[in-house]
């Protein structure tokens, strides 16, 4: 079991600052009063990636390996929606969230390919 400080206390806040992001987004999701059903949905799923991120945070190096469903979640979102936000179709805030879903993804790739933990493959 690796010890948290392995990983350094800049990654470790990196994944506190994801996590608070996804919980953000995802209570916003689910507790806006004109969210839809499917709003409120995607908010609960968005919110308990949060929880993984939470979880990476106190190990980075133990836990990392599951930021590949973080790098395919943000990365398969900014693709569906993307296109269409970025093409002026939808808000500037739904635009936001996707710039920072983007940027949270390229830091977990960053990460997975440059940690140093021994047992990883």
């Amino acid at each position: 079991m690796s010890s948290h400080g392995d990983a350094g206390r800049g990654w470790r806040m990196f994944f506190w600052i994801a996590a608070a992001y996804n919980f953000a987004i995802g209570l916003a999701g689910m507790l806006v009063p004109e969210s839809t059903i499917d709003g409120r949905t995607i908010g609960l799923l968005v919110f308990s990636f949060g929880l993984v991120y939470l979880i990476v945070a106190t190990d980075p190096l133990r836990y990392g390996r599951v930021l590949w469903a973080g790098v395919l979640g943000k990365v398969g979102v900014v693709a569906l929606l993307g296109p269409r936000e970025f093409a002026g179709e939808g808000g500037s805030l739904i635009a936001a969230v996707l710039a920072g879903d983007a940027l949270f993804a390229f830091g977990f790739l960053v990460f997975l390919f440059t940690r140093t933990d021994a047992s990883a493959d």
